[in-house]
């Protein structure tokens, strides 16, 4: 211990060191059986520590760790192999910047896909506010961020003009822009008065031309018109009916524009040399035996409309003349008993022509059309009498059967809505609102007190006539739509034409009940509006239907009789004649309406 003592005294001389000697540490876990150790051994001392590390450089740890921490905000860079801390799911679903990904087949990584052609991003930007600011940039020299929180470019300019774009003019530049037109205009209406005298300037110089120079945009220079030539009149004639037609008609739109309403007679005059009317009945025609038949062959046919005919009506009682409603806004009249031509054509509606109905004596009829109007027309003359219309499109339109309530009209519109009309006055007198489609069929029974109406919504409503309240209420669920139905001769039986390419008949005593024995089927009237008539001996069931033919039953057994094939197309219509017990007139969307015997 000695020995060590003496080495560091000298190692502390040598080194010159100014550290305090070293202290001889207390011993307290000496061993009390060896109590001279203080004196012979030497004291214990501590060394001072050493490492072997290398020397690290704080500064640029320091640095190092800040570049990392924003790298760790920055998305993945994908050429890089190695990634040196845990990303996020925003960092890893980042959009990639700059060239294509090079560990991609098409260039963009899997991961950043919407779209089959790569990542699509939203922009959304008005093509008018694009415009404006790429207007506004190129004159002003600054524009709006697409953020829209900031400007970018000449910021002086900016604040100069007070962040004013192209399409923004103040009051003041506008107001000196109209003060300029307005001088422009006076300067032009001087020269112009002033060129007028040939004396002050001449046109043929070159200074004249630069002044009288106008813009490609200017109003060309009136010519003076001469002559027109054949080719010529004959365009602006049609032109000028093609316009007057426009205005007139407003077909497209379906508006209220009033239509000519014409008629034209084509027969060879209108009254004989005993002065009656071409309308008058012909006074041997009655019936010859009540005895009802089947009719066998086609003897003659009516083609007079361009388009398909939707309704075809007999006059009453005598059936000599022949009404007919058109697709082609026309309803014609024809001659049954002599000639066989149209002997009147009635032009009134402006679209399709849904139904016609004549009056008790067939000296008026209605024809409701596709253009929102019902018109009341004289037969003879062909005059309108009067129009109504309630803005929607009437599908039915009837009037009372009584003698004593001929100028009461029935409507059934598109509107759920059964409409009484007092033609005399012409105010709707009552509307029967309960439907919940469209009114297709107004059939009046029991000595014309009540009346049956079908509709859209699969359902029957009788009603007492004068009030708007239900009386009886038919919809079953296995029912489907009535487009037409027709009242059996003796007045006790309904015979209704359903969708489900059946006929169906009701009782008209109290309860309407459906008569289940009675069901005439065989014919495809899915779709159609096929009208359904009776003999009139009440014999038998006819109807058309969607294949052009037009088939007969037989009322007591229910049984096929006979099919005609009649049109080519839809057979719409049949009407068995009031007098000539075996006849038939038919009408289909071929335009045709053809007589069978």
């Amino acid at each position: 211990m000695d020995l060590l003592r003496s080495y560091a005294d000298k190692t502390d001389d040598d080194d010159d060191s100014p550290e305090e000697p070293l202290k001889e540490p207390e011993n307290t876990s000496a061993s009390p059986s060896s109590p001279d150790t203080s004196s012979d051994s030497p004291p214990h001392m501590s060394l001072p520590a050493k490492t072997s590390a290398p020397h690290v450089d704080d500064t640029a740890l320091a640095l190092t760790t800040a570049v990392s921490d924003r790298i760790i905000h920055r998305p993945l860079d994908p050429s890089q192999h190695a990634v040196s801390f845990n990303p996020t799911y925003d960092q890893l679903w980042a959009p990639i910047y700059g060239p294509a990904h090079p560990y991609a087949k098409d260039g963009i990584a899997q991961g950043m896909r919407n779209h089959k052609l790569g990542f699509v991003e939203d922009a959304s930007i008005h093509s008018f506010l694009f415009d404006e600011q790429y207007n506004t940039f190129h004159k002003y020299g600054y524009a709006a961020d697409p953020s829209g929180l900031s400007y970018v470019g000449d910021l002086e300019t900016l604040e100069r003009n007070e962040a004013l774009s192209v399409y923004n003019i103040p009051q003041q530049e506008q107001k000196r822009r109209r003060l300029e037109l307005k001088a422009n205009e006076a300067d032009d209406s001087a020269e112009a008065a002033d060129n007028t005298n040939p004396g002050t300037e001449n046109p043929a110089s070159d200074e004249w031309l630069l002044k009288n120079r106008q813009s490609p945009w200017a109003g060309k220079k009136e010519m003076i018109q001469g002559e027109l030539t054949e080719e010529q009149k004959k365009y602006a004639e049609e032109y000028a009916e093609k316009k007057a037609e426009k205005g007139r008609g407003g077909e497209g739109r379906g508006d209220k524009t009033d239509h000519v309403d014409k008629s034209t007679f084509h027969g060879k005059e209108e009254r004989d040399y005993q002065g009656r009317s071409w309308v008058a009945p012909p006074k041997d025609a009655k019936p010859s035996n009540d005895h009802c038949y089947i009719p066998k062959r086609w003897v003659h046919t009516w083609s007079g409309h361009t388009k398909g005919v939707a309704a075809i009506r007999f006059f009453p009682k005598h059936g000599h003349l022949l009404l007919s409603a058109g697709m082609d806004s026309k309803v014609k009249i024809w001659d049954v008993f002599n000639s066989g031509k149209c002997m009147r054509t009635y032009m009134g509606h402006s679209k399709a022509v849904r139904d016609i109905s004549f009056s008790n004596d067939g000296a008026k009829f209605l024809s409701a059309g596709y253009d929102k109007n019902i018109k009341l027309w004289d037969t003879e003359t062909g005059k309108v009498i009067s129009t109504f219309s309630t803005g929607k499109v009437p599908y039915v339109v009837k009037l009372n059967p009584d003698q004593d309530k001929q100028h009461i009209l029935l409507a059934g519109m598109s509107d759920k809505k059964i409409v009484q009309w007092d033609m005399d006055s012409g105010k709707i007198t009552q509307e029967y609102d309960q439907h919940l489609g469209a009114v297709n069929t107004i059939t009046f029974v029991d000595n014309n007190r009540r009346f049956v109406t079908s509709s859209d919504d699969k359902s029957l409503r009788v009603w007492e006539f004068g009030i708007p309240v239900v009386i009886k209420y038919i919809s079953e669920p296995h029912m489907h739509s009535m487009p037409s139905i027709s009242l059996h001769p003796n007045g006790n039986w309904l015979a209704a034409q359903s969708l489900d390419n059946q006929i169906l008949i009701y009782s008209t005593k109290e309860r309407f009940q459906l008569n289940k024995k009675k069901r005439f089927a065989g014919h495809i009237v899915a779709g159609y509006a096929c009208q359904v008539n009776f003999s009139p001996d009440g014999r038998f069931v006819t109807s058309g239907d969607g294949e052009g033919k037009c088939w007969f039953w037989d009322w007591k057994s229910c049984k096929v009789f006979r099919t005609l094939k009649c049109h080519e197309g839809v057979c719409i219509g049949c009407e068995w004649h009031p007098l000539e017990q075996s006849k038939v007139a038919t009408c289909g969307w071929d335009g045709m309406i053809k007589y069978w015997d």
